[in-house]
C-alpha cells in the first residue's frame, strides 16, 4: 500500500506514534489509508449539509475495510461573489483546491481519496487533483437544492435576480421572491455549473449513479454516499486508478451527455482543464462535432422557461435516464470502466426515461443537435462558446452594432441605466483568465438584460464566462482574450459583429487592413493585481479555450 510509507518497519516508530495520537488501534493501522476530501462550511449552502455526508461516506469506509481521515478545502459560492470583486477568485479557487487535495493525499501517502464536494469549482478542481494524481478515487457530491416554489411558480437564484431588474415586479413580490426561492441546502436547482458538473462526473464513470440528480434533502443522498466509500476501498484493493477511468472514452461520454442535456457553458471549461490532466486533449472543433451529432433531450432551468428543475430531472430516472436514451442510439461508451468497479453500461442496465418532457426519447428530442454551441470566425478564432438550448431562435442570425465595455462594471452601470437598444450587441473584454483577472461570470449583465425583457432582444459577448443560470444570447470564451491581443481588444463601438449560430460563426465585419492599423502600438495593459493568488494566477494562467488552466509549462516559455 501507498500509506506503507508512514506505517511500516522499525524506521516508521516515529510516525506510528503521530498515528497513535490520533486514537488508531493496531487493527486501523494496517487498513488502507481513505482520504475524505470534504468541502463543508457554513457560508455556502451547496455545502452547509456536508458534514452528514462526510459522515456517513467515513462510515461506507470503515465497513468496507478502510481507515478514514478527513481534511476539508475551501468552497466559492458563485451566487454570493457575483457582480462584485469576489467573483474574480471564484475561477482561481478551482486551482487551488486542486493543489490542496493534491497536497494532502501526496504529502500523507494516503491510499485513496474520496472527494466530497458540490459547488461550481469545487467539483472539476477535485477532479483535476485525481486525475494528476492518479491514486484511487472517486466522487460522491452533495446534491442539488430543490426547487423554491411561490404558489404555482417555480422559483430559483436565477428568477430572483432576474425580477430585480423586471420594474413590473413590486418590491413586495420581490422580496417574497427572495424569501421562497432557495428553501434548502444543495447547489442551486437548476441545472446550473455545479449541477452539471455533477451530472457529468457519473457519465465520466468518477461517480455512481444518482450522484448529479439525487436531492440533497433525500435521504438516498447519505445512502449514496456509504456506498461510494465502501466503493472507494474496493478500487483501492483492486488497484483501480483514474488513469484507468478517466479516458478518452470517459471524456466522449461527458461530452455527449453535456450535450444532450444542454449543461452550463462552463462545462467546457473545466471538462478541458480535468483532460488535461489525464493527458488528454478537447479540441472545441470536436466538441462541436459531437454537439452536432447529439440531440438535445433535456430543458432544465434556465432552459424551457423554468418548467423543470434538478428534482424534475431526478424523478424521470436522472443521468442513467439520460444515458440509456443516448444508448439507444448508438451515442454512448457502455464499455467505459467506473468507479463502481463496474462498466457504464452495467451500471445503468438498460435504464430509459421515466417522463418524456423531462427526458425527451432520443428519437423525439427537443433539437436535433445539443445544447451547447461551439462558434468561431474572425472575432474569435480560437473559439467562443454558447448555451444554444436557453437562446431565443430570433437572434440565431443577427448582425448589428456594438457596444464594447472594457469591464463588466461598466457594462452594468449602463445597462441599468437604460442605455441598450434591442439589436445591440454588448461586447465586455478584459474580461478573460488573464485580462480580468479571473474570467469572472457574467451573471449580473444577463439577469439584468433578461429581467428588463431584453433576453430575446440583444447579444452579449465576452472574453470572460457565464453562470450556468444565465439565458439569452450569451457568447463566453472568447479566445484568445483581449489582454492576449485577441481581436476582442480591437473591436470599436459601432463596429458591425454577425452572429449565425447556425452555421458556428462569430465575425467581426472589419476589413484585415483595418484591424491591422488597429493593433499597431498595442500592448498588453498593465496589470491590475500587483499581489496576491490574483497577480500570480495572471502570469500563469493560459486560454479559456484550453480550459484556463494553470500551466507549469508557462514557466519553460
Amino acid at each position: 500500500m501507498r500509506s506503507d510509507a508512514v506505517k511500516k518497519g522499525r524506521e516508521r516508530a516515529g510516525h506510528r506514534s503521530l498515528l497513535r495520537a490520533l486514537g488508531l488501534s493496531d487493527e486501523e493501522i494496517a487498513r488502507p489509508f481513505i482520504g475524505i476530501a470534504g468541502s463543508a462550511n457554513t457560508l455556502v449552502p451547496g455545502h452547509m449539509h456536508l458534514e452528514e455526508v462526510n459522515r456517513r461516506a467515513m462510515e461506507g469506509v470503515r465497513a468496507a475495510g478502510g481507515t478514514p481521515f478527513l481534511f476539508n478545502t475551501i468552497a466559492v459560492c458563485d451566487g454570493l461573489s457575483m457582480g462584485h470583486r469576489g467573483m474574480k477568485f471564484s475561477l482561481p479557487s478551482r486551482e487551488v483546491i486542486s493543489y490542496s487535495v493534491e497536497i494532502m493525499v501526496e504529502a500523507h501517502a494516503l491510499d485513496g481519496v474520496l472527494l466530497i464536494p458540490n459547488c461550481d469549482k469545487v467539483v472539476p478542481g477535485m477532479l483535476m487533483a485525481a486525475a494528476r494524481m492518479d491514486v484511487p478515487a472517486a466522487m460522491v457530491s452533495g446534491g442539488p437544492m430543490l426547487a423554491g416554489r411561490l404558489g404555482d411558480t417555480n422559483l430559483d437564484l436565477i428568477r430572483v435576480m432576474e425580477a430585480s431588474a423586471d420594474d413590473s415586479v413590486s418590491d413586495d413580490e420581490l422580496e417574497q421572491y427572495e424569501r421562497c426561492a432557495c428553501p434548502g441546502p444543495g447547489c442551486c436547482s437548476g441545472l446550473f455549473t455545479a449541477n452539471s458538473m455533477n451530472c457529468l462526473s457519473e457519465a465520466l464513470g468518477m461517480a455512481l449513479p444518482g450522484n448529479g440528480t439525487v436531492p440533497a434533502v433525500d435521504p438516498g443522498r447519505l445512502e449514496l454516499a456509504g456506498k461510494t466509500g465502501a466503493a472507494l476501498v474496493r478500487l483501492v484493493e483492486g488497484d483501480l486508478k483514474p488513469g484507468s477511468i478517466l479516458t478518452e472514452k470517459a471524456f466522449r461520454n461527458a461530452l455527449v451527455v453535456d450535450m444532450a442535456i444542454g449543461g452550463s457553458t462552463n462545462s467546457l471549461l473545466h471538462l478541458a482543464a480535468i483532460a488535461r490532466e489525464a493527458g488528454i486533449e478537447i479540441d472545441l472543433t470536436e466538441v462541436d462535432s459531437i454537439c452536432a451529432s447529439t440531440p438535445n433531450l433535456c430543458r432544465i432551468a434556465p432552459s424551457g422557461g423554468n418548467r423543470f428543475h434538478m428534482e424534475d430531472l431526478h424523478r424521470a430516472g436522472g443521468i442513467s435516464a439520460v444515458l440509456g436514451e443516448l444508448d439507444s442510439i448508438g451515442r454512448v461508451e457502455m464499455d467505459a470502466m467506473t468507479v463502481s468497479g463496474k462498466t457504464l453500461g452495467d451500471n445503468i442496465d438498460g435504464a430509459r426515461s421515466l417522463d418524456h418532457e423531462v427526458i425527451r426519447p432520443a428519437t423525439r428530442p427537443y433539437e436535433p443537435r445539443g445544447g451547447l454551441a461551439v462558434l468561431k470566425g474572425s472575432l474569435a478564432p480560437d473559439g467562443a462558446v454558447l448555451k444554444e438550448a436557453a437562446m431565443g431562435q430570433k437572434m440565431k442570425m443577427h448582425r448589428g452594432p456594438a457596444r464594447v465595455f472594457d469591464s463588466e462594471d461598466e457594462a452594468i452601470e449602463v445597462i441599468r441605466g437604460g442605455g441598450i437598444e434591442p439589436g445591440d450587441i454588448i461586447v465586455i473584454r478584459y474580461e478573460g483568465p488573464r485580462g480580468g483577472p479571473g474570467m469572472r461570470e457574467m451573471l449580473m449583465p444577463t439577469a439584468t438584460i433578461a429581467g428588463m425583457g431584453l433576453d430575446d432582444e440583444v447579444i452579449l459577448v465576452t472574453d470572460g464566462r457565464f453562470s450556468g443560470g444565465t439565458r439569452g444570447g450569451s457568447i463566453g470564451h472568447v479566445s484568445p482574450e483581449a489582454a492576449a491581443g485577441g481581436p476582442i481588444a480591437f473591436v470599436k463601438d459601432g463596429d458591425t459583429i454577425e452572429v449565425d449560430v447556425d452555421m458556428r460563426r462569430l465575425d467581426l465585419a472589419v476589413s484585415g487592413e483595418e484591424l491591422a492599423r488597429r493593433k499597431e502600438g498595442w500592448a498588453p495593459p498593465r496589470r491590475k493585481e500587483k499581489k496576491g493568488l490574483l497577480a500570480v494566477y495572471a502570469m500563469l494562467v493560459g486560454s479559456g479555450a484550453g480550459g484556463a488552466v494553470v500551466d507549469p509549462a508557462t514557466f519553460e516559455e
